[in-house]
């Protein structure tokens, strides 16, 4: 940033030197020759300068006087010539070099913006993307984060460059002819005034348009992700028809953005434009009639008038650039500034194994946007090494509890206990690498296999992943692959079926090696086939381990250690399989009627 602004600084001065030397330039083709102390631009400046100022000048002036203006008229040619030529490479080279620092500036700080956004997102807790749609995060950590670069290149490069080379021409003009100066600044308040209100109002269409563009990542997101459901209902029109009113509804708003936007720089040039003919009017009178200026001071002044004219028209679209990517900054930061609800205490205390049991302690739990108690006073403990099994009807809150353990929730009351530690006191990461966990809906990545099983973790020998493969049922389909482990899967794994997603899914865990493992319904969606081979490997996964499974048709539940009963978010029932069956009243027994009895 710094070696920027030293070129920007460095463009202006030689972009002003640039075009003062049209003056003598000038002198020289019209053999005019300046009276011993009567120039005009000495005098102007003596008016408003401090005395230091006009006494530099005139210095500056006689060195230049002596150097290039001294000699023949072909030779004062010359040395002009040379030194406008010398000035605008100069000028050109410290021109690139500052948009190419400012650049690494801008891009810098997007990858950060971008990298901080995304970075956020992971400390936030389940509960946050419960209530955000994919597709506008998406949209934001994307799209959103592009607008703001405009108003980055906006602040850094025309915030700086622009107003440096304002000051510039204006001292060059100052020094010409305060009156003239004075007179062609009549403009600014009108066109302030008229940038100030088109910014206003883009500022409100620009937030509206992110939002819009997030609705159509969120449409795009969704139909994806669904599209054997939409195949499957014949919906391809209605799909289409949903998708191209979003991108409607975007293409209108941003004509009327584009309308208000565009206004604001024809408009200010009109009235610079207004202003410059009347100016060029006063400054031939005071040329020809009142011969206080020169023609070649006055044409000198045109030119850094004008040359006012771009940075001044560039500033007049900064503020609306800026308004634009103000909407755009302020939902990336309704991410990055919204506080991680789980997150470490300040002396939390780190966990490297587990020795004793989990106990939950009078819990009950209701999500942020429902008073709605979905856990009541839930207590009961799992011993380590034991199997708990956990049943219930539909909306019981099964997955809930299983949820509350790795803390992607935390309970509303109550407290969770590890060997005698809440929960809450400990280390997250140390918390979440106790735990493996196995759910219905397998979530794989668009990886190798061999990734895949080897989640986040580089340079691990085949071998070992091998192990764990063979240990989930896996290994025999993963080499009937061409590629073996070096098989990309596809995005959630499409390219494997149901249970072979189910059996990386337990070998990534059997990979991890946890004292304590959770599973959350993880055979419900198998075919037989596939839930006998699931099942096998789970029964690997479970020896010497503390378990906790959700059962939906598991035969591992007859054998569980303990069977508890939820239903409408309380314990109604606890205890083994064979005491659960025997009661008739008891939920459990119509449960496995329904659900576990063999045919």
């Amino acid at each position: 940033m710094g070696l920027s602004i030293g070129c920007t600084i460095l463009f202006s001065v030689l972009s002003g030197l640039s075009v003062y030397l049209t003056i003598p330039l000038l002198d020289t083709l019209f053999l005019e020759k300046e009276k011993p102390g009567t120039s005009s631009i000495v005098e102007s400046s003596s008016d408003i300068a401090p005395g230091w100022i006009t006494e530099t000048i005139t210095n500056i002036k006689e060195t230049f006087e002596n150097y290039v203006l001294s000699g023949t008229v072909s030779e004062v040619l010359f040395k002009i010539c040379l030194l406008i030529l010398i000035t605008f490479f100069l000028k050109n080279v410290f021109g690139y070099l500052q948009a190419y620092f400012l650049a690494f500036v801008e891009q810098g700080v997007i990858k950060d913006l971008r990298n901080k956004a995304y970075r956020h997102l992971h400390l936030l807790p389940m509960s946050y993307f419960k209530n955000e749609r994919t597709g506008n995060l998406i949209s934001r950590i994307t799209n959103d984060v592009n607008v703001v670069q405009q108003s980055v290149a906006a602040v850094f490069l025309n915030l700086i460059r622009e107003p440096l080379t304002i000051i510039v021409f204006l001292g060059i003009a100052l020094s010409i002819s305060v009156k003239l100066t004075l007179f062609s600044f009549v403009v600014l308040p009108f066109s302030l005034g008229i940038i100030a209100y088109i910014g206003k109002i883009l500022r409100k269409q620009s937030t509206i348009l992110q939002e819009k563009m997030a609705d159509i990542t969120s449409v795009l997101q969704e139909t994806i992700s669904g599209v054997k459901i939409v195949k499957a209902f014949g919906m391809e029109a209605y799909e289409n028809k949903k998708f191209e009113n979003e991108t409607t509804n975007y293409f209108r708003l941003v004509l009327r953005i584009v309308r208000i936007k565009n206004i604001a720089s024809p408009v200010t040039e009109f009235l610079s434009v207004v202003v410059g003919v009347i100016m060029v009017y006063y400054g031939g009178q005071l040329v020809l009639e009142d011969q206080s200026l020169k023609a070649s001071e006055f044409l000198g002044f045109l030119f850094a008038i004008f040359q006012l004219m771009p940075p001044i028209k560039e500033l007049s679209s900064v503020n609306n650039r800026i308004q634009e990517s103000s909407a755009a900054a302020d939902r990336i930061f309704q991410i990055i500034d919204t506080a991680p609800v789980i997150e470490d205490l300040p002396d939390a205390k780190p966990i490297k194994d587990f020795k004793d049991k989990i106990e939950f302690k009078n819990v009950s739990f209701h999500y942020e946007d429902s008073d709605e108690l979905v856990l009541n006073d839930v207590s009961f403990s799992a011993n380590k090494g034991k199997i708990i099994a956990i049943v219930g009807s539909s909306g019981a809150g099964k997955s809930t509890l299983i949820d509350l353990i790795p803390r992607f929730y935390d309970p509303t009351d109550g407290m969770i206990l590890i060997d005698g530690n809440d929960i809450k006191t400990l280390k997250l990461d140390n918390l979440r690498s106790l735990l493996g966990i196995v759910t219905q809906e397998t979530v794989l990545f668009n990886d190798t296999i061999k990734n895949n099983i080897a989640y986040g973790q580089t340079d691990i020998p085949l071998d070992e992943i091998i192990v764990a493969a063979k240990a989930a049922n896996a290994h025999n389909f993963i080499t009937e692959f061409p590629r073996g482990y070096n098989t990309i899967i596809g995005e959630r794994g499409a390219k494997l079926s149901g249970g072979q997603r189910q059996r990386i899914s337990i070998a990534r865990a059997l990979f991890v090696n946890p004292p304590i493992m959770i599973f959350d319904e993880a055979t419900s969606a198998l075919d037989n086939e596939s839930e006998v081979l699931v099942q096998e490997a789970i029964e690997r996964l479970m020896k010497d381990r503390t378990t906790l499974v959700i059962a939906h048709r598991l035969s591992t539940i007859r054998n569980a250690d303990k069977i508890i009963v939820l239903d409408k978010g309380k314990i109604v029932q606890e205890g083994k399989h064979a005491e659960l069956v025997a009661d008739e009243r008891g939920i459990y027994k119509k449960l496995y009627e329904l659900q576990f009895r063999d045919n």
